[in-house]
């Protein structure tokens, strides 16, 4: 199946080298803006193939996205660029929405018309709003984005580094929206089946500490990582190339990610099962009534920003 990446910058290439390394697409297609630029990524990556299994990827434009099956969003103003590396902003990668909408209102409405079949998946921030403004661009409903997966296997990791055990081990879900208003759930949150909460009382770990040092490295991760290396980019693009690969083999697999939720109106993240259509279905986890009013109030505050674009 041919793929479409949408946006050739760190998170763009970022994509395609997960891409390229799973293998899982034939043809990959980089269009950029800056064509030297896409062209340049694609070159590169290229003379790397021969070290995976086959797999052509090459720059573009969009007519070369005919008979793509999913297209990958990945243009857009970052958040070090568009100002949303304050820890104290409440409107956090919202700050991104209004330029990126701009890039949307462009980009999309090229990309349907060439490949009116595709899947979408969006990785530029804030992805809930932009899912609501390409499915009113895009004029259907296979759109999703990354969301909270990332902040999701953030919240496994720091839970399997503190209590020293595999990140396969754990299941927890970041849901609501990739932003300042997630919610981590850790009602849910379980290691080998047993809860959490549970097991740091047998280790006689007090819960209030426990879960402030780990929401404070979740929520902020992002900046940390801009702050060391301008962008945040390779375990976006690793999500991405997962999901990706998800959408390819239809395999139906359950992950985080942002669709339209008719129950709320709006697009926010909550485990969803994902296939060759996009989300097929979404799933609501074990929330405390605390968790489920902090979706409730993302959903909210998405519906709020979202209204300004579609009105």
């Amino acid at each position: 199946m041919k793929v479409g990446i949408i946006g050739v910058g760190t998170v763009g290439a970022a994509t395609a080298m997960a891409m390229v390394l799973r293998a899982r697409a034939r043809e990959i297609v980089l269009v950029d803006a800056n064509r030297a630029r896409a062209k340049a990524v694609a070159t590169d990556m290229h003379y790397g193939v021969p070290l995976s299994p086959l797999v052509s990827i090459t720059d573009g434009d969009y007519a070369d996205l005919g008979g793509a099956g999913l297209a990958i969003i990945c243009a857009g103003v970052n958040e070090k660029a568009g100002g949303a590396t304050d820890r104290s902003d409440p409107a956090g990668r919202l700050r991104l929405l209004e330029p990126n909408v701009k890039v949307f209102q462009d980009i999309v409405p090229k990309l349907v018309k060439v490949a009116p079949k595709a899947v979408i998946l969006i990785a530029t921030n804030p992805p809930e709003p932009l899912v609501e403004i390409t499915r009113h661009l895009a004029g259907h409903d296979r759109v999703l984005s990354t969301s909270t997966t990332l902040d999701s296997l953030r919240f496994r990791l720091h839970l399997s580094e503190r209590l020293k055990v595999s990140p396969q081990s754990v299941e927890a879900y970041v849901v609501g929206e990739h932003g300042t208003f997630s919610v981590l759930l850790w009602s849910s949150a379980r290691i080998g089946g047993m809860p959490v909460a549970e097991l740091l009382a047998r280790r006689g770990l007090r819960l209030d500490e426990f879960r402030q040092s780990i929401e404070r490295d979740v929520r902020y991760a992002n900046i940390t990582i801009i702050e060391g290396i301008g962008a945040s980019q390779y375990g976006i693009g690793m999500v991405a190339g997962r999901i990706a690969e998800v959408v390819l083999r239809d395999e139906q697999a359950v992950y985080p990610v942002g669709a339209h939720n008719p129950r709320y109106g709006v697009a926010l993240s909550l485990p969803s099962v994902i296939g060759r259509a996009g989300v097929s279905e979404v799933l609501w986890p074990e929330m405390s009534a605390d968790e489920t009013a902090g979706v409730e109030k993302s959903a909210e505050r998405l519906k709020e920003v979202v209204a300004t674009y579609l009105k």
